[in-house]
């Protein structure tokens, strides 16, 4: 099985992903997104293959995200492709599917 992960090696949460998906046999492809942003194309059909708004990806603890409350959808992907930090992690794709693996064990539901 192919997996890839748009991956944070400083994540807690994005290890063990990565754990899991080696334990599982997966071929894993790493994304490092903070070093090789997605682009806005690639984040929305990320995003519309999990079943997910944008806004649903954002992550909301970072301080830039404050400035996206109002924001369309459009203008999320946006700032997510300038300021990769601002995508919540880990987003893993196998062919069955993409999800925002928080918690771990959605992870499971591709595999």
């Amino acid at each position: 099985m192919q997996a890839t992960i748009y991956h944070n090696p400083r994540c807690g949460t994005s290890r063990t992903i990565l754990g899991l998906l080696t334990d599982a046999g997966a071929d894993v492809t790493i994304i490092e997104y903070l070093k090789h942003p997605p682009t806005v194309a690639e984040l929305s059909r990320l995003y519309a293959s999990a079943g997910l708004s944008p806004r649903d990806g954002l992550r909301t603890t970072e301080p830039a995200a404050t400035a996206l409350a109002d924001a369309s959808d459009a203008d999320v992907l946006e700032a997510m492709a300038i300021n990769p930090i601002l995508i919540q992690r880990p987003l893993v794709e196998t062919d069955k599917g993409v999800v925002l693996a928080r918690p771990p064990e959605r992870v499971r539901e591709i595999l």
